[in-house]
This record gives structure tokens, sequence and C-alpha cells, in this order.
């Protein structure tokens, strides 16, 4: 067994508490389902957000559903780079699995969906 790094990433429209938990919640389960992962498999999960989302923590939203409670969760801040993304979360979820690399599905959602191209990512 292996540690893989799942990436993901997601937009939302505002800055408001509702839409960046919505947003989390949304990419993350996503993140899991798509790669069949249970809460045992998971290492860490580490957040960042753009500058301009600051009404809420990411990680918050996750540590309200029960079953990743014990998950150690991190959020931090993108740099602030000129012409990138806004209004962007990313995710990296570390996980124990069993499979290759190439096996694992990052997913990308809203107009995070053109940040990594050159993956096998699921888009929406």
């Amino acid at each position: 067994m292996a540690t893989r790094g799942i990436r993901g990433a997601i937009t939302v429209d505002d800055n408001s508490e509702e839409k960046i938990w919505q947003a989390a919640r949304l990419l993350v389960t996503e993140i899991l389902s798509l790669n069949e992962l249970h809460a045992e498999d998971i290492c860490a999960i580490i957040f960042s957000t753009t500058e301009d989302l600051t009404a809420a923590f990411p990680s918050s939203a996750i540590r309200q559903l029960s079953a990743l409670r014990l998950v150690p969760l991190f959020d931090t801040r993108e740099p602030a780079v000129e012409n990138s993304l806004p209004l962007c979360i990313r995710v990296l979820i570390l996980a124990n699995l069993d499979r290759p690399q190439q096996e694992i599905r990052h997913v990308y959602l809203n107009n995070a969906k053109n940040l990594r191209p050159d993956l096998n990512c699921t888009e929406h």
C-alpha cells in the first residue's frame, strides 16, 4: 500500500461562509466517491484558498461530516499571483491506497476545471 496524493479544486460564486462550505463538501465528497475512499484510508486533507476567500475555512465544513471527524485537516492561503483563478478552493487529500497512481481520479469543478488539463481529471 502506498500513500497517494489526490488533487482537486473548485470555484465559488462569492465570498460567503455558505458557498465556501458547500463547495468544500462537494469537492471532498466527489473525490471520496470517485476514488472509493473511506475515512480510515485518509492520512490528511489540506485546503488552500485564494486571497479573496475570507468568509470561512473550508476545513470547517469537513469537520461537520461525522465520518471524517478524526481526519487531520489544514487550511492555508494560496500565494497572490497575478492573473490566477479567483474565488478558488484547492485540496490535496493524502490517502493510503493499493491502486497505482495512474488510477487516481482528480476532481476539478466549476471554473477550476481548466487548472490541470494534463491530469486524468473528472470535470463538471
